[in-house]
């Protein structure tokens, strides 16, 4: 490798605020703020907005689409075209 081009990869505590949930991991990823974390040690913090734990895939709560539904309410809406 290239030394001086690569991002420094270091400990950051990412954190989603909706769920109120943070973990630690390794990552290129920067910012100005910073948190105390459970070891003691002050590390980069990062907010996104979801994660595995608010995120309606993986906590079981998300919704199937009735697409069949979808098209015949926009068949009946705009007719259905017989041949373009």
């Amino acid at each position: 490798m290239r030394k001086g081009i690569h991002p420094e990869y270091r400990p950051v505590v990412f954190r989603d605020r909706a769920a109120n949930y943070a973990f630690l991991t390794r990552s290129t990823m920067t910012s100005e703020r910073t948190i105390e974390w459970e070891d003691g040690r002050t590390y980069p913090v990062v907010d996104v907005e979801i994660s595995h734990v608010s995120h309606p895939f993986y906590t079981g709560t998300a919704r199937v689409l009735d697409t069949a539904g979808r098209v015949e309410r926009f068949e009946r809406r705009y007719g259905k075209q017989d041949g373009a």
